[in-house]
């Protein structure tokens, strides 16, 4: 009977923990990225009785007798399955598609959480609602170093796009053929010195007497002529040079009575201000210039383990990596063993309120058999004491 109460007690404390952990992940069914417990138990150790006997001559074998001492939890495990997908609109908002946790530094203790919505702090750093700073690679003019250290990411505001010489522009279109001798076109477009500053290149074209012909002149300085066949096509493949810039000519025509000769390219600008960025799917951010120009400005890092479920929660959605849980192994999205990210969306709970329902129903009829096994040995002790009248 004693045991009997003993092993209620334990019941008891073992469904408890049940409807803690189960109460818990409905509370936590609109928290981003969430993931749900669940309790497993197991019996604890059973008082032999009678052991076990091997069989001899005419005699058979036993079994053993024992009686069990009661449940105890034997751990509560945590469901990394896939939330799903709640579209925010913010840039700042990341989601994993698949394995992998963004890595935070919080206080200097790493971190890793798969609750993607970051902002920008005064500083400039991407951290998380609890300001903890998101770990990654910042860009070196533009370059990313995938392989080195992890670090803050920052975005630099006052970040500056230096500015470009022009030395390559591009013509396209049509001159046309059948043009009379001395006809001249005239196309400009706006270049820029190592400084940023703007000027035009203007280029002059005059039909020449030769068939096919024209002449180009840069102001007053002629740059040499372009030829054309009888049937449109360039003879002359070599590009014109305009003091620093090389004009390229390969794709223009000579076909008859069509003049849509254009600048259609210049690798040159002038000096850009950071405007905006965006995200690509293996979390590089991008840095979009007043210049039009864009360029890398970091990249988030990912991390993954051998055993996701050994990982210790530490509030704010976090994790901490354990003894059980591996040393984290740390990558970029679209790689081998890394999930891809969406910008614009965040991962939902992934708590199910149709399976924690019943589960608290099955921990509330076991927390009530268990009480009962308590009131029943309670009564037969009664019983006993009561033999003495």
């Amino acid at each position: 009977m004693l045991r009997a109460l003993y092993s209620g007690i334990s019941g008891l404390r073992s469904h408890q923990t049940m409807l803690d952990v189960t109460g818990n992940n409905i509370a936590n069914v609109n928290t981003t990225a969430f993931k749900g417990s669940a309790v497993r138990f197991q019996d604890t150790l059973s008082q032999m009785s009678q052991g076990a006997a091997a069989p001899q001559g005419g005699i058979g074998g036993a079994n053993p007798a024992q009686v069990g001492l009661g449940v105890q939890v034997a751990g509560i495990s945590t469901n990394f399955v896939q939330g799903s997908a709640q579209s925010t609109g913010r840039a700042t908002d990341m989601m994993i598609n698949g394995d992998g946790f963004f890595v935070t530094s919080l206080a200097g203790e790493t971190r890793y959480t798969r609750a993607g919505s970051f902002d920008f702090d005064a500083d400039g750093r991407l951290v998380t609602a609890d300001g903890a700073i998101v770990q990654g690679w910042n860009a070196v003019n533009g370059e990313i170093n995938g392989m080195g250290t992890i670090g803050n990411i920052s975005l630099p505001l006052d970040a500056v796009a230096p500015a470009k010489a022009t030395d390559n522009a591009a013509l396209g279109g049509n001159l046309p053929y059948d043009a009379a001798v001395g006809d001249t076109i005239v196309k400009d477009i706006q270049v820029y010195d190592a400084a940023g500053t703007a000027s035009m290149l203007e280029l002059t074209f005059t039909k020449t007497a030769n068939a096919g012909e024209w002449d180009v002149f840069e102001g007053a300085t002629d740059i040499g002529p372009i030829t054309f066949a009888a049937d449109g096509s360039l003879t002359t493949t070599a590009p014109l040079t305009a003091g620093a810039i090389t004009v390229d000519v390969a794709s223009l025509t000579g076909y008859a009575e069509l003049s849509t000769l254009e600048f259609v390219s210049q690798n040159g600008r002038d000096a850009g201000v950071l405007e905006g960025f965006s995200m690509a799917k293996d979390g590089t951010l991008v840095g979009s210039y007043s210049n039009g120009t864009s360029e890398a400005l970091g990249r988030v890092a990912l991390a993954t383990f051998a055993n996701p479920g050994g990982l210790e929660k530490t509030g704010g959605s976090s994790y901490l990596a354990t003894f059980n849980s591996g040393v984290a192994e740390l990558g970029t999205a679209n790689t081998g063993g890394f999930g891809s990210l969406s910008s614009g969306s965040l991962e939902m709970s992934n708590v199910d309120l149709s399976q924690e329902f019943t589960n608290l129903i099955i921990a509330q009829r076991g927390f009530q058999a268990n009480a009962r096994i308590i009131t029943t040995s309670d009564e037969i002790l009664q019983e006993l004491t009561n033999l003495k009248r």
